[in-house]
């Protein structure tokens, strides 16, 4: 099933995360910068641009990061421009999701694989969230599900993955869990982004947006959405408390989102140490903490090789999921 194997990947993931020991920093980062393979507004630009000013913040680099957003492919543009162009980049970084590795597990990144690059570190995992917009007559997650379930092709939900990407599977996920028993008659659209998505949303194009906690915060802080169900086995604590979870409603789907980095496959060992070494001071931050708690970040401490042996663990599973849904074969 759909939600067992997703529920198991979570679970090596978020239980069986461990922090390792950063390397010895010998190299100097003159010019850093981070590429968000996606339009400002989602979660590959939160995490750029959040990462890139609590570095700053905390002294761990010296300049202001520059944030390059390059969207396009679900992430396929970036990934591929950091292959064929800035393999050895060194001041380099490149955010990075269980998006990522769903694309790379179904081999949507054409030609490309995971080990063209370098898995520097992650910063935590972000929840998935069901949204729709405030005004919606939508109030949770059974009434959108039975609605698809009546007539599925009156429901469109937005999410910031391409199809069979992260963002879809969720849904699938949810559904599933559901008793949707053909989970391809949900009408899913892909656009570039939470960002757009959500704007899509907000212009009645959509009927519910499916993103994760952290890009979906600051449309709930304006009032533009409203989150029907959030993809985690209890609720949040502080400002995220009142969200309902699926579970709750009697969707029993948890979905998380890992968020980290990946750098060009020919970054040298003293650059590549740096950098993890660097993520990995950000991490046992107080300021990270605070970080993660105001966006609805749950803890995920892996660094340098660990992650790497998770990426790779993430793609195996995802390409297990993907094959039980018909997605590749």
């Amino acid at each position: 099933m759909i939600f067992k194997a997703t529920r198991t990947l979570i679970a090596a993931g978020l239980l069986g995360a461990v922090a390792i020991a950063a390397h010895a920093q010998d190299y100097s980062i003159e010019s850093p910068e981070c590429i968000a393979p996606a339009n400002p507004g989602g979660g590959w630009d939160f995490t750029c641009r959040q990462v890139g000013k609590s570095l700053q913040d905390l002294g761990l680099i010296d300049r202001t990061m520059q944030v390059v957003n390059l969207a396009g492919g679900g992430g396929g543009v970036a990934f591929a421009e950091v292959v064929n162009k800035r393999g050895d980049d060194n001041d380099l970084i490149v955010a990075a999701s269980s998006a990522t590795a769903t694309r790379l597990a179904q081999g949507a990144y054409p030609g490309n694989t995971m080990d063209q690059v370098r898995w520097l570190a992650s910063i935590g995992a972000d929840y998935g969230v069901i949204a729709v917009a405030a005004d919606s007559a939508i109030e949770t997650l059974p009434q959108l599900l039975d609605q698809i379930k009546t007539n599925p092709r009156s429901v469109s939900i937005a999410g910031g993955s391409a199809v069979g990407g992260w963002d879809h599977l969720k849904v699938l996920i949810a559904a599933n869990a559901y008793g949707i028993e053909d989970v391809r008659s949900v009408k899913y659209i892909a656009f570039d982004g939470g960002g757009e998505a959500v704007t899509q949303l907000l212009a009645g194009s959509v009927q519910a947006f499916t993103g994760d906690i952290s890009e979906a915060k600051g449309f709930v802080d304006s009032g533009d959405i409203r989150v029907i169900a959030v993809l985690a086995p209890d609720r949040l604590g502080g400002e995220f408390a009142d969200f309902p979870t699926a579970k709750e409603q009697g969707v029993d789907a948890i979905g998380a989102n890992w968020r980290g980095f990946y750098a060009p496959g020919a970054m040298s060992d003293a650059a590549y140490d740096t950098w993890v070494a660097k993520i990995g001071d950000l991490y046992a931050s107080d300021e990270w903490k605070a970080v993660m708690a105001a966006n609805g970040l749950a803890p995920l401490d892996l660094q340098g090789d660990a992650f790497q042996a998770f990426v790779a663990d993430s793609v195996a599973k995802i390409q297990s999921i993907s094959r039980e849904i018909g997605i590749i074969k």
